[in-house]
């Protein structure tokens, strides 16, 4: 069973027993997702992540999901991608669609990968550009606030650096706050070349969701999540705070176990 609790600021937290668990609370949280958009808007806009997160999706191919949601009115995006050919083992792209968007009815013109043939500054105007025409067309909302597209869902792991998408701790593109997609050349993680939503593209979603696994990145989730004083500041993790939308961690046992009052209660 699942611990959960609120946490002022933060976001609400889901703490499961096991990996399993885990993902079956988020196949069930994504399908409910794209069930109350696709009635209140009749699309889903959702920017995924690479990492672990699309191994964890893996349920959504699976009885009930797989014919219960309405694959039909889903437009995929990516929150972060690496500046690599499609078919490099680096790909965000082919992390996914060998994972997940192989394995369901998604139209196909709805999957919106960038122009891998490109520079990363150019990549990054392009998909900028791409996600503006889709703005007008309202596949994707505007946010009221920020004039920001307002992605339904945005699905985010985060390194044990605490770094989501491809915003690193200490990392100028942190501080964009005039462009939608920026691209970075000096990743400190390989490949160097990356494409990255900003962080006010995050935090104007209606969602977003961080999903951490693991004991490597308990400290990291402590320093994200827990009151720690001004230390934990820039933090790219902590940065995300949905100025009207939710957030959702969901995290295993060991990911949470340095929280603050790591042993919940039921």
């Amino acid at each position: 069973m699942a611990l959960s609790r609120a946490h002022k600021e933060r976001g609400e937290l889901r703490i499961h027993e096991s990996l399993e668990e885990l993902s079956t609370d988020l196949a069930d949280y994504i399908a409910e997702l794209s069930e109350v958009s696709v009635k209140e808007r009749g699309v889903f806009a959702i920017a995924l992540s690479g990492g672990s997160l699309i191994g964890l999706m893996g349920k959504l191919c699976e009885a009930p999901y797989n014919k219960t949601v309405d694959w039909a009115k889903w437009y995929i995006f990516w929150a972060d991608e690496r500046v690599v050919a499609k078919n490099h083992t680096d790909s965000n792209y082919k992390l996914a669609k060998d994972g997940l968007l192989s394995k369901v009815p998604i139209v196909p013109s709805h999957i919106h990968s960038i122009n891998d043939s490109v520079s990363a500054e150019q990549a990054a105007d392009d998909y900028k550009f791409a996600i503006r025409q889709l703005v007008r067309t309202r596949v994707i909302s505007v946010a009221d606030i920020s004039d920001c597209p307002k992605f339904d869902l945005i699905l985010l792991g985060m390194g044990p650096d605490g770094h989501v998408a491809s915003l690193f701790p200490n990392h100028s593109a942190l501080n964009e706050k005039d462009e939608w997609v920026t691209f970075i050349t000096d990743s400190p993680k390989p490949p160097p070349e990356r494409i990255t939503f900003t962080i006010p593209v995050i935090n104007s979603a209606s969602n977003v969701a961080v999903v951490v696994t693991g004991s490597g990145k308990a400290e990291a989730v402590h320093l994200a999540v827990d009151d720690v004083g001004s230390n934990s500041l820039s933090l790219p993790a902590r940065m995300i705070q949905p100025t009207k939308g939710k957030l959702v961690w969901f995290l295993d046992k060991a990911a949470a176990s340095k929280l603050d009052g790591a042993k919940f209660s039921e």
